[in-house]
């Protein structure tokens, strides 16, 4: 299976922009990174990365995934989805494609108080079940969204509320994980040697998706056509996820684009960027490293952000998702409206529109000299959603070996948990 999209970085490129993208003897050392970081990756020798890039190959995980799903989705009309971060962006990236059928999902995924009191007030706990995810077992976030939709749903169910709550958590001893058992909920293992914002092809991405009526075997399929291309015997750093961290860490570097924006046109491409904002944001940004990722939407963000993309600072690189939609869509009955303002919208679909727009857009910032790459899908699937995730994911990790940083720690945030521990252990 070949990659499910195409990638095209010549608006990045000075031989299409100028001055304002990178020149050849520019990016050819950073292809030499690419490549001594793709080698690293491939022979083993970042150790946090091996577990996540054995998953598209995996399939002994997949019928306990299935058959967990196919319980839920018979006992419940709706499932919330209770963690954060990776333990919830990717599931919910996946989620919104259509679903064939099942429960409909509810991620609640920041702690709220308005929102989680709404929440207790209008579950119909008999007809809902709840996902609990945290690798940790101790993030506090969920295991307070826990225990107080598990109070909630006790007291109108009383003993059946067991059976109401399955867990995602790492196999090691966890406050989490202590309570399952002991109240006799279902519990998935985290898959220990992956880190909660890869964990997107585990269970914690692919449980959701199967509960939402879509095949967890498509979407690692997808993944691995790009990690096979990627790390293939045939590989080069032309490949889509190295050539992708070298332009970027190139326009970073001598551009001064220290902002990256990802722009999907369609709204169920709308969470991925969510998903990729927290991949790379805190994958690379450390020790004064890393650009800050913004997520966009189009055609909305062409009426909230676009000027400023086009004539404000550059110091921003673009990547223009574009699933092929022309010709989707509802017909616009323009020609009933008998307004020639209207014409060129004559025998022209929804998708047509949203077509236009994407290449009009695509081709204004690459007039104006703004570095802009752009992904191409024939189609949003859940084979697509695969490899559009191990893209990022890769070229994730090799931008971080590339800059000496650790892609898979995050210490700065930890100094924010203690500080919040000692805040209320204090009062």
């Amino acid at each position: 299976m070949s990659a499910p999209y195409e990638q095209d970085v010549r608006g990045c490129l000075a031989e299409t922009i100028g001055e304002h993208g990178l020149a050849e003897d520019e990016l050819a050392p950073l292809l030499d990174g690419a490549t001594a970081a793709i080698e690293d990756l491939r022979d083993g020798a970042v150790d946090d990365a091996v577990d996540i890039l054995a998953l598209p190959a995996r399939r002994d995980d997949i019928p306990r995934i299935a058959s967990v799903a196919a319980e839920i989705g018979s006992r419940f009309e709706s499932v919330v989805v209770l963690g954060t971060g990776g333990s919830s962006l990717g599931g919910r990236a996946i989620a919104r494609l259509n679903p064939i059928d099942g429960p409909k999902l509810h991620f609640v995924d920041n702690l709220d108080p308005a929102s989680l009191a709404a929440l207790v007030d209008t579950t119909d706990f008999a007809r809902t079940g709840f996902l609990v995810i945290s690798k940790s077992g101790s993030t506090v976030e969920t295991v307070s969204q826990y225990l107080v939709c598990h109070e909630a749903a006790r007291a109108a169910l009383g003993e059946a509320v067991s059976d109401s709550f399955v867990v995602v958590t790492d196999p090691a001893d966890s406050v989490l994980r202590r309570l399952a058992v002991a109240r006799g909920h279902g519990v998935l293992d985290h898959d220990p040697g992956v880190g909660g914002r890869f964990s997107v092809l585990s269970a914690v991405g692919l449980l959701p998706a199967a509960i939402a009526g879509l095949d967890p075997m498509e979407i690692r399929s997808g993944a691995a056509a790009v990690l096979d291309g990627g790390f293939g015997a045939g590989s080069s750093p032309s490949d889509p996820p190295a050539l992708g961290a070298a332009v970027s860490l190139g326009l970073a570097r001598y551009r001064g684009a220290i902002m990256s924006v990802l722009m999907p046109y369609g709204d169920a491409l709308d969470p991925f960027a969510a998903w990729h904002r927290q991949l790379w944001a805190e994958s690379l940004g450390k020790g004064g490293s890393g650009t800050t990722p913004v997520p966009a939407l189009g055609p909305l963000d062409q009426h909230s952000q676009l000027q400023l993309y086009l004539d404000g600072p550059r110091d921003k690189a673009f990547t223009i998702i574009q699933p092929d939609v022309g010709g989707a869509g509802p017909a616009i009955p323009a020609g009933r409206t008998g307004e020639e303002a209207l014409a060129y919208l004559e025998d022209t679909t929804v998708g047509d529109l949203v077509a236009a727009q994407r290449t009009a857009t695509t081709e204004a910032l690459i007039a104006r000299g703004r570095p802009t790459r752009v992904l191409r899908l024939a189609r949003v699937d859940a084979a697509a959603m695969g490899a559009l995730f191990m893209h990022f994911m890769l070229e994730t990790m090799i931008a971080a070996r590339m800059s000496g940083v650790d892609a898979f720690d995050q210490p700065a945030v930890e100094h924010g948990k203690v500080r919040t521990r000692e805040i209320l252990g204090g009062r």
